[in-house]
């Protein structure tokens, strides 16, 4: 089991303590996992915007860049704190510098170009700047109350939802991703343990390993059309082949059936990240509200987002949510017939033959 040495911000008791005390974290241990930091985020987007206040709703966002900051940089609750929003961050990376040293400390952290462009487009806001007057100095018990508040809107522990089991969970994160532990290390400010010491990355290295990393993940958790990523839930053995299930990061599910070779050949396990892609014609496309008769392995509803179409052909674009959609591939006759038209509900039906896995990296 891959082991990180983390300092003792990674635990809920700890209050940022000025002396880093070098801890074995296990991969294993309990932090939210990848799709749930992604349901976490979503509850954090939906209550900014959820109230009709806009001076609500900007001091709502000043707390959702917060978390976002840490949930994507592991940075402290107090390096994110007492960022200058203005000079500290450019949309491509953000100066963190650590709490209790001054300027020849501080590293740059790689964001992805979403956040980066969110987090620009946010500061072009002149009313979102005046509320940045004083950057994100913000009471951290507050933002503690509203990060456990989050938290437990999900039906997660609240202490899972803290800022410092935030920033562990994107250590275990990124460790599971195959980024080398130098590399974490390095971004997260922490002390490098033996075994970094030894494998002599280089500071060029450790930079481009980690703008690749944030560059993949950026790329694999885009709502890319027919592609899910997300983590495998249940494996069920036969003799020959094999059914596989995963929860996407919107909390879809999506069944794939292959054969106990390929089971094998991929190494696939419970709680591993996946993705899973499905080809435009294998998809069918049912009308209504409800589904009966259907034994197809995958039943996802939705509502028709565009009509492309063709001479022969026509792409049916279904929006499952506001992050995922569906491209099906059917003629125009029997498009025309069915009679399929924008905004109508409909169900995306495919067999788990039609869904190939590509493990994560």
């Amino acid at each position: 089991m891959t082991k990180l040495a983390i300092d003792a911000a990674f635990d809920p008791a700890a209050n940022d303590p000025v002396q880093a005390t070098q801890l074995p974290l296990s991969e294993d241990g309990p932090c939210l996992d990848t799709v749930q930091l992604a349901r976490l985020e979503r509850s954090f987007r939906n209550w900014t915007d959820g109230t009709p206040r806009r001076d609500i709703r900007l001091s709502r966002r000043r707390i959702l860049l917060i978390f976002l900051l840490i949930r994507y940089t592991g940075a402290k609750l107090n390096e994110i704190l007492q960022l200058n929003p203005f000079a500290d961050i450019n949309g491509q990376t953000v100066c963190i510098r650590a709490c209790e040293t001054e300027e020849p400390d501080a590293r740059t952290i790689v964001i992805a170009e979403p956040l980066g462009r969110e987090i620009e487009t946010a500061l072009l806001d002149p009313e979102f700047r005046r509320i940045l007057t004083n950057g994100f100095a913000v009471d951290p018990a507050f933002v503690r109350r509203k990060f456990y508040e989050r938290a437990e809107s999900c039906g997660f522990a609240k202490n899972l939802g803290g800022p410092e089991m935030i920033r562990r969970a994107r250590a275990v994160e990124l460790m599971r991703g195959n980024m080398p532990l130098p590399a974490v290390q390095k971004l997260l400010g922490l002390a490098p343990s033996q075994t970094a010491v030894h494998a002599s990355f280089s500071e060029e290295e450790l930079l481009q390993a980690t703008q690749q990393f944030i560059k993949r993940e950026s790329s694999r958790k885009t709502s890319a059309r027919n592609s899910f990523f997300g983590k495998i839930i249940a494996i069920e053995r036969g003799d020959v082949q094999a059914r596989i299930t995963l929860i996407n990061l919107d909390g879809h599910q999506v069944t794939s059936i292959i054969t106990i070779e390929s089971l094998n050949r991929l190494g696939l396990r419970l709680g591993q990240l996946i993705t899973a892609e499905v080809k435009a014609p294998w998809i069918m496309l049912q009308r209504g509200r409800t589904l009966s008769g259907c034994s197809a392995d995958n039943r996802l509803q939705g509502e028709i987002a565009r009509i492309n179409r063709g001479t022969v052909n026509s792409e049916c674009v279904v929006r499952l949510d506001t992050h995922t959609e569906l491209c099906a591939l059917i003629s125009t006759n029997e498009s025309e017939n069915a009679g399929f038209a924008v905004g109508e509900q409909v169900w995306a039906i495919f067999n788990g033959f039609a869904v190939i896995l590509h493990a994560d990296d």
